[in-house]
């Protein structure tokens, strides 16, 4: 007995018949992403207090620096600027800067505005701070340096820790960063929407043309019946 033929419901996705529905749905898909991109800018701007970057430079001397440096040397100061960072980090240095600004913080949210970046192959030590006055970010910064320089000549014995660059007066805001979180929310409204429309289409089993007849009940058709003029189709 012959086995009845088992129907694969399997749906053709057909590559050109999507890039038409997305250029067809185009604005749509491009409104999107403007309209979201400028919530985003807008919120952003109404929502999120702007931060303010200050940095500082300073350059240890060790006391056995000699006017020839070889490549040895740069390695083990280049280890001991990792040292440098975390003394600058510690609670010693933080406490000393909160209590000479009168800062009304503890350490742990003093150190949440403090980075620390120490290049390879340097002894410069990079102090950034980020607060949301811009005045407040460069004293502090010039006031941790200067409180790190102190420490850092007590416990690692230290000859000098020289400034490189004082604190900046920063003029543009940090963080948040309005130009990329719109261009990024912009994006992701345009992908969602894109999904949007071809899932809706996918889904539309409806049949609206001979081409969905044949692809879909697998029977040719005899002809086309046109609408009349003035009626809708049901």
């Amino acid at each position: 007995m012959e086995q009845p033929e088992q129907r694969n419901d399997v749906t053709e996705i057909n590559v050109k018949e999507m890039a038409a529905v997305l250029w067809e749905r185009s604005w749509i898909i491009l409104l999107a992403g403007v309209l979201l991109a400028g919530i985003t800018v807008l919120g952003t701007k109404l929502f999120v207090t702007p931060e303010y970057e200050s940095v500082t430079k300073m350059y240890v001397l060790n006391k056995q620096d000699s006017t020839t440096v070889n490549s040895s040397d740069l390695q083990a100061s280049a280890w001991l600027t990792k040292d440098y960072a975390e003394i600058i980090r510690s609670r010693t240095v933080t406490e000393s800067v909160i209590e000479r600004l009168n800062l009304n913080m503890d350490h742990e949210e003093l150190i949440e505005k403090i980075s620390v970046d120490t290049p390879a192959d340097t002894r410069i030590v990079t102090i950034s701070v980020l607060d949301e006055s811009p005045y407040m970010a460069m004293r502090i910064a010039d006031e941790v340096r200067d409180a790190a320089a102190n420490q850092i000549q007590k416990v690692m014995a230290t000859e000098a820790v020289n400034v490189v660059d004082t604190a900046n007066l920063p003029d543009e805001q940090a963080r948040p960063n309005l130009a990329r979180n719109g261009i990024l929310a912009g994006i992701f409204g345009i992908l969602a929407a894109a999904a949007a429309v071809l899932v809706m289409h996918t889904a539309n089993d409806t049949i609206k043309s001979r081409e969905d007849v044949e692809r879909y009940l697998k029977v040719g058709t005899l002809g086309i019946i046109p609408l009349l003029g003035g009626k809708r189709r049901t």
